[in-house]
């Protein structure tokens, strides 16, 4: 028995789960994978950078002709990054984190589902007046960016789901096997959108050290900040902080982003040491469910694991 819900119907899906679409994991084997998997796959362009679309975008043959989308960081991108995505005809384009408006009606126009993710309620009022296809509703306890000053998943999905009626709702944030699937439907949400499980699998795109701390982390090993988009330069808006593992630079600025950002020195610092390989290139993107994820699957094999997973944690609730 298949969980049935709008999203699925509509993405022509066999599972109400989603790969979250994130920048330096998400690349067309992990997308791939997933949509072979009966999800849907989506490739993290973040800026849509075409010598990385040009270099992922073939692997999505993997899947098979499964729908698979493709998501963009909207405060980084242009129409072009646009234009080039719709050349491939993606199933869906997801926006998140910056206004969607510029974009949103030509990727309607072209018959492309839009999906938008929010994370608050001024942010999901804006995704049904453009008239999105789907909302992520992201709590904080996701791994990666989200807002500064969000709400945790369970109570801000119920009042996303209220207020997007009909619109169908993923639930994002602290969901990394099938009960948090399940809880989210239980929620009215039609699906999940998944990143740090998806992270920790054979095909996604991390270096083996990262994935190998997130099987070993737990969820008080994380913790949301800006001081490493600080002291590596990154350019991202400062109402979105970034949930990560423990980081040697957390401990040195931890508290003193200002001094940090004032300081030149210790950028350089940053980029030394990246450039040494004492830290990884990038930080350890980690959400608060990192606990339940304890080995490295394939992707597609863990998509099935976790939709039976749902259906066995809501018949045992009474739910189906």
């Amino acid at each position: 028995m298949g969980l049935s819900t709008r999203f699925t119907e509509l993405l022509g899906v066999q599972h109400p789960i989603a790969l979250a679409p994130m920048g330096g994991s998400a690349g067309g084997a992990l997308a791939a994978a997933v949509s072979r998997g009966g999800g849907l796959g989506m490739l993290g362009s973040a800026n849509g950078d075409p010598e990385w679309l040009a270099r992922e975008l073939p692997l999505i043959a993997e899947a098979a002709g499964k729908p698979w989308g493709i998501g963009f960081l909207t405060w980084q991108i242009d129409a072009d990054a646009i234009e080039r995505a719709l050349e491939h005809r993606p199933r869906a384009v997801m926006l998140s984190f910056g206004d969607p408006s510029p974009f949103a009606e030509r990727i309607r126009a072209s018959g492309t589902v839009l999906i938008i993710q929010v994370t608050d309620l001024e942010e999901a009022r804006q995704a049904v007046d453009l008239g999105a296809d789907v909302i992520v509703a992201q709590g904080t306890e996701s791994g990666g960016h989200g807002a500064r000053q969000g709400r945790s998943t369970l109570p801000f999905v119920p009042v996303v789901v209220d207020l997007a009626a009909p619109v169908p709702v993923l639930a994002a944030g602290g969901i990394a096997d099938g009960r948090g699937v399940a809880a989210a439907l239980a929620l009215g949400a039609a699906g999940a959108l998944v990143g740090t499980r998806f992270q920790a699998t054979t095909e996604a795109l991390v270096d083996p050290s990262t994935a190998k701390a997130i099987v070993e982390g737990h969820g008080e090993d994380t913790e949301r900040n800006r001081v490493l988009d600080i002291a590596r330069g990154s350019r991202w808006p400062s109402k979105y902080t970034a949930r990560t593992l423990g980081h040697r630079y957390l401990d040195l600025w931890r508290g003193r982003e200002a001094e940090l950002a004032a300081d030149p020195r210790a950028r350089q610092d940053y980029q030394q040491d990246v450039a040494q390989g004492e830290i990884p290139s990038l930080p350890m993107w980690a959400g608060e469910a990192v606990d339940l994820i304890t080995n490295l699957p394939s992707a597609a094999d863990f998509v099935a694991t976790m939709a039976a997973q749902a259906e066995d944690a809501l018949n045992r609730a009474g739910r189906l």
